[in-house]
């Protein structure tokens, strides 16, 4: 179910959507870090005939989840200013929206409103979590989840020879590349002075980020292959060095960190 009522043009994100690597990015993501975004959603209390909204879905895999713990006497709206991972969904529904510039979408007020790395990238964050917290029901939960790369900004934690100190190397030029396009690398570790400023009760965060895994090693391949002509345009690394990386993580001789994911939660007062 896909609804288009907006005539905006894509933002052009570092990661954009719409290249073909985006979809691995999508699967490892949601490999990486499903379980510690649905242990937050579960323990404020998600039920049947909840209403949720995911901002910035990107692809499925969130809100189907949601749609699961809903059930069919609940509703899940999907949003993002790109759609096309979604067009096939199932059990909810996909609005094009802009959370950053447009008032709260229709099927509100909702139980829950989740978000997951969209605030780091948004050019007005503030304007953004008002809407999400406008479109909150009397005691309903906001959820935002976002990396922190300035808490732990290694890809390689053990920077023990040439191929991890390449690594990190290359993880400063993304890096680099994320800040020039307005990203805040600090922003996760801002959630909760944010949450509880904005006015929410219950205020309550952690943070999680995997060492290594499989997942770490193809998220790594598609984030590197997507901004590798960025990279080597800003003068950040060479075609040698993403190369050299590239057949490193393939081959599986890197131990791939992620940066931290922090979760905030809080409660819209009744």
């Amino acid at each position: 179910m896909a609804r288009d009522t907006s005539e905006h043009p894509t933002r052009q994100y570092l990661l954009d959507n719409r290249r073909t690597e985006a979809g691995r990015r999508f699967t490892a993501l949601s490999e990486l870090f499903d379980p510690s975004t649905f242990r937050h959603v579960e323990a404020v209390g998600i039920a049947p005939g909840w209403r949720c909204w995911e901002v910035g879905a990107g692809g499925p895999a969130v809100p189907a989840r949601l749609a699961e713990h809903v059930g069919p006497s609940g509703y899940v709206l999907a949003t993002d200013i790109d759609t096309s991972w979604m067009r096939d969904a199932t059990g909810f529904e996909v609005l094009r929206h802009d959370v950053a510039s447009e008032e709260p979408p229709v099927g509100g007020p909702f139980d829950l409103v989740h978000a997951r790395l969209v605030l780091v990238h948004l050019p007005d964050r503030a304007r953004a979590l008002r809407t999400m917290i406008e479109a909150l029901r009397p005691g309903g939960w906001l959820l935002l989840e976002d990396a922190d790369p300035e808490l732990q900004p290694l890809i390689c934690p053990e920077e023990y020879g040439p191929e991890q100190e390449r690594a990190n190397r290359l993880r400063r030029g993304f890096r680099e590349l994320l800040r020039r396009r307005g990203a805040d690398l600090a922003h996760g570790r801002r959630l909760p002075r944010l949450l509880r400023e904005a006015g929410l009760s219950d205020v309550e965060a952690d943070a999680y980020f995997p060492i290594t895994s499989p997942a770490c090693a193809v998220l790594e391949e598609a984030t590197v292959l997507q901004v590798r002509e960025e990279l080597v345009a800003a003068g950040l690394a060479t075609d040698e060095d993403v190369e050299r990386h590239l057949e490193d993580v393939v081959a599986g001789r890197l131990d791939l960190a992620t940066s931290p994911m922090v979760s905030a939660w809080g409660r819209r007062p009744s």
